[in-house]
């Protein structure tokens, strides 16, 4: 089939898009590299060396014969461009990834709560509408986030997507109904994947499209098959406080010698997923496609949860880190529990990968091996969710002790 990759050139994006060509579909990426820019403005590039989309794209030509386009292009903003594009490529399927990805990221200041909203909002409206107007029967799956339910206890297991309600109405009669599960973000970035929810129930009842959100996990790992075969093609690696994922930013820390730094009391419970599994499910999800009048099929993109504390302590056993709690910049419970549905996934024959040790260790190994491109300034998280965050607040909470584990 012929795919467009919205933000294929993203930590999640790249390596999906030579994962769908190695298996033999027609890859188009559509990017405005944008994620390259924050590098600039962060002053915290990636790990490991990210080479210019053309040396990325002669060399994935070069080692497997095989050929992706690229279209340099603003999808938030471009209406006009992506419509054109749509209309000229005909592509059978959309993944879409152009979305600003972090959460502390989008809570640094007004300026970035802005610039989340309004690109990741117009780019997913934008991609809609262009569909409608294209008068094209294309499939599109979204990139969404586990992080939409919230990071609460919810006491139940986190349905896919919908959950079983009954209203009793006014004359006594019980009647059933299935509705979204109910949003709950935990931050700006988090509130614009609740509103792509939105638009894709408005859009899949009103105009029939063929709609899929991947509600997913923490990513963990960086490469895959595709993006080992060559240095030119090796993925991001983001190890700084905005867009370094947690398990990722352990075992970096580990590697450089800097102590793990947990924040709170390290009893936040999130769902994982390595990265090799993240193009599978997006890969699974493009050949198992909701017919037309469906509804938005979502599917918890996830393999596993774990505590944070309980992470940092299994990375210090294997490396002899030290394990630093420090003041939790995020408005969150201290503690939850987080138990998650992902039977859809597991039904169309995913083998999850697991958090392994041999897995941990070939991610530190990575991490050594780039140490002198690190920026140690750029670890701590300095993204504060709230101007009150004040001592005694129950987010801050956390244990006094420092050490090994």
């Amino acid at each position: 089939m012929k795919v467009l990759i919205l933000g294929g050139d993203g930590f999640c994006g790249w390596p999906t898009s030579l994962h769908l060509s190695d298996l033999g579909h027609d890859v188009v990426i559509v990017d405005n590299l944008s994620r390259r820019d924050i590098d600039n403005e962060l002053e915290a590039g990636s790990l490991t060396p990210i080479q210019p989309m053309g040396v990325r794209l002669a060399a994935w030509k070069e080692l497997t014969g095989k050929t992706v386009g690229f279209r340099n292009l603003d999808v938030a903003q471009d209406y006009a461009g992506l419509l054109s594009l749509i209309e000229s490529e005909r592509p059978d399927a959309i993944v879409h990834f152009a979305e600003q990805r972090a959460a502390p990221y989008s809570m640094k200041n007004s300026g970035n709560k802005r610039y989340t909203v309004d690109n990741n909002v117009n780019a997913t409206h934008n991609v809609l509408a262009a569909i409608v107007e294209s008068g094209q029967d294309i499939h599109l799956a979204h990139l969404g986030t586990m992080g939409v339910y919230g990071y609460g206890t919810a006491g139940m297991k986190i349905p896919e997507g919908y959950l079983e309600i009954e209203v009793t109405t006014d004359d006594g009669r019980k009647v059933q109904q299935e509705v979204l599960y109910p949003t709950n973000p935990g931050s700006v970035y988090h509130m614009t994947k609740s509103l792509d929810q939105i638009l894709f129930a408005y859009y899949a009842k009103n105009d029939r499209l063929r709609l899929t959100d991947l509600h997913q996990g923490i990513v963990w790992g960086t490469n895959t098959p595709q993006t080992k075969l060559d240095e030119r093609l090796i993925n991001r690696f983001d190890y700084d406080g905005d867009y370094g994922t947690v398990l990722n930013r352990f075992l970096m820390q580990a590697a450089v010698g800097y102590p793990l730094t947990v924040h709170g009391t390290g009893g936040q419970t999130r769902a994982f997923i390595h990265i090799t599994d993240t193009v599978k499910c997006v890969q699974l999800a493009l050949e198992n496609p909701p017919k037309r009048g469906e509804r938005v099929r979502i599917l918890n993109q996830m393999t596993e949860t774990h505590r944070v504390r309980d992470l940092a302590k299994l990375v210090a056993s294997m490396t002899g880190s030290e394990i630093a709690f420090t003041p939790n910049p995020r408005r969150e419970d201290a503690e939850n529990d987080l138990f998650v549905r992902n039977d859809l996934f597991i039904g169309l024959g995913l083998e999850p990968t697991t958090l392994q040790t041999g897995l941990l260790a070939e991610v530190t190994d990575i991490a050594r091996k780039y140490a002198a491109r690190a920026d140690l300034s750029k670890i701590p998280a300095k993204s504060t969710w709230t101007r009150d965050n004040l001592p005694g607040d129950p987010a801050l909470a956390q244990p006094e002790s420092i050490g090994k584990a």
